[in-house]
């Protein structure tokens, strides 16, 4: 699960702290637990990585992922659902695999070591709720 949260012109994302993709900023998020909603899922990651409490919406993108080790065998596999939250309450403050969390402005992006697919359904996530 990735939660897009928006405030302004800005976006809030998280700088990868463990592999994989380490080094990368993304949606802040992660994995589904046994017997978990997918929205409280998304929630739940949102507040271990960031401290702040989210109100999971609309989906905006499904997304698959399989990441390849050298010899081309499928090494990770995710299918992500990357969900439009609104900011409840709580304090910025990375934790859990987070290095960092931080409001990136929209135009900032492009400069960013990004995870795939990551500036595509920030763009779309915007003009969506921009009404674009």
């Amino acid at each position: 699960m990735g939660a897009l949260i928006f405030q302004r012109d800005r976006v809030l994302l998280v700088l990868r702290g463990r592999e994989p993709l380490k080094g990368y900023w993304s949606l802040p998020g992660g994995v589904l637990e046994v017997g978990e909603l997918l929205k409280e899922a998304v929630a739940r990651e949102v507040k271990e990585e960031t401290g702040l409490e989210v109100k999971p919406g609309a989906v905006v993108e499904i997304f698959e992922r399989i990441m390849r080790d050298r010899g081309g065998r499928p090494k990770y596999h995710y299918v992500l659902v990357d969900y439009l939250c609104k900011p409840a309450r709580g304090e910025l403050k990375p934790a859990d695999d987070a290095s960092q969390a931080a409001w990136v402005r929209m135009k900032e992006l492009p400069g960013l070591k990004l995870t795939e697919g990551t500036l595509a359904v920030i763009q779309r996530a915007y003009e969506r709720r921009s009404g674009k």
